[in-house]
């Protein structure tokens, strides 16, 4: 026996209940609406130069998805495993739901499955890995490959071919954030194209390691440097991993989110008297990938705990306008009032729990603060069904969908559970119309 064959068992044999299903459609409707939300924007342009919708094959329409989702920061994300499921495991699923003429609910269990393998295998990586390796990319290519094994019809022992290979293809690496490179669209990208051939070459009998995580030259050994092997399978009888994903608000990092929610609540407390200095207490990873005290671009705006902290607590908000030029040019000063470093209690909590605390100073001395354990959107602190549907109907109105289809895609997601075909919804149709005016990389 393997970890991929167990873990493969673990999925096959939990229930999946019509809340499942209906769930699932949720985090669908989230992952879709950022993909086309983000349509306008430069990086999606540079995708589809690359990834031409009338010209891709299943794979390609996948990697188009994959890159489209993660542009706007706006997909979920699984706090446990610090991945970003949704914008791999949906655009592997779909690409292979339509191109097969699958329904829903067939696309629905795949995508529960996708999460989960995606989430487990997240969850066994140990914190160290993620100071080198991006989560997303390196644990998302199992996420996609499962999830498309389901649609494919594999049976066990293809289905660990495909898992092998699709760990072998693991990466991405977070230098691209030192320099604000586009690399993390890629990221997605790749793992969701990744995992849709590993399972299409496992249908052919093309074979994959077994031990591709625990062996002696595999995942494991190769990138991490304190494993937690029995996460793969712990708790099987847990709800599926995608009721334990986080739904984001806000465009930026969703290590900055708990800080923004305490900036956001002192916001009113300040009533726009002079800040003298914020205190941020936050745990190891927010601070190695958000500790930016001067901003240069959009992306970088949105890893920063200083820029996204100034400017909730000046504005009480945070929109895709908050890390545009004149927002940033705005926070210098305020940017500078900000300063970061370890909360041990928080630190502690973490990965479980994303905390933050704000502590701000005011000019004539009064001391407030705000201390956050779960983030707005965590399974803790849920949006609900209205809320994630205005902020799916606010994105795809942003990415050039008219009012009517936005609402007739909505109300289309939801009904997946029905068992509506797949390609019935127009999908791709809509992502290759990109509009003539491209926004020149606000969100990129």
């Amino acid at each position: 026996m393997s970890l991929t064959r167990d873990l493969t068992r673990l999925i096959r044999e939990k229930p999946v209940t019509d809340g499942d299903l209906e769930w699932a459609s949720l985090f669908v409707l989230d992952t879709l609406a950022c993909a086309l939300g983000a349509l306008p924007t430069e990086p999606a342009r540079m995708l589809k130069a690359v990834a031409p919708l009338a010209q891709a094959d299943t794979a390609r329409k996948a990697f188009y998805l994959g890159g489209l989702s993660h542009i706007l920061e706006m997909d979920d994300l699984h706090r446990d495993s610090v991945t970003h499921p949704g914008s791999v495991v949906i655009p592997a699923a779909w690409a292979v739901a339509h191109d097969h003429d699958l329904g829903g609910e067939a696309f629905l269990r795949a995508v529960l499955a996708g999460y989960e393998a995606c989430c487990r295998v997240g969850m066994s990586v140990g914190k160290k890995h993620y100071r080198v390796w991006h989560n997303t990319s390196t644990c998302g290519p199992f996420g996609a490959a499962l999830a498309v094994a389901e649609l494919l019809g594999l049976d066990d022992t293809r289905t660990v071919w495909a898992l092998g290979n699709a760990g072998t293809q693991s990466s991405g690496l977070w230098e691209f954030l030192a320099e604000g490179a586009m690399s993390k669209h890629l990221h997605t990208a790749r793992a969701a194209e990744s995992g849709v051939l590993a399972s299409f070459l496992a249908k052919e009998g093309f074979t994959g390691a077994e031990n591709i995580l625990e062996g002696e030259k595999g995942f494991f050994a190769g990138l991490c440097l304190d494993p937690i092997p029995e996460a793969v399978t712990a708790g099987p009888e847990r709800a599926w991993q995608l009721i334990n994903t986080s739904i984001k608000p806000w465009p930026c990092c969703r290590h900055t989110h708990p800080a923004i929610d305490g900036a956001i609540a002192l916001h009113n407390e300040i009533a726009g008297e002079a800040i003298a200095r914020v205190h941020v207490g936050a745990y190891r990873a927010a601070l190695d990938v958000c500790d930016r005290p001067t901003p240069e671009d959009p992306y970088s705006a949105k890893f920063s705990l200083q820029h996204t902290v100034a400017i909730a607590l000046a504005d009480g908000r945070v929109d895709q306008a908050s890390f545009d030029a004149d927002a940033r040019q705005r926070m210098v000063d305020e940017r500078k009032k900000v300063e970061v470093e370890l909360a041990p209690k928080i630190d502690a909590a973490y990965p479980e729990s994303w905390g933050a605390e704000v502590i701000v100073e005011t000019a004539s001395g009064r001391r407030l603060s705000a201390a956050r354990y779960d983030a707005k959107g965590d399974p803790d602190n849920p949006v609900t069904a209205a809320e994630l549907s205005q902020k799916a109907r606010t994105q795809l109105v942003a990415g050039g969908t008219s009012e009517a289809r936005a609402d007739d895609l909505i109300g289309a997601i939801l009904g997946l559970p029905d068992n509506r075909p797949v390609r019935s919804l127009g999908l791709f149709e809509t992502a290759g119309d990109a509009g003539p005016q491209v926004r020149a990389a606000r969100s990129a």
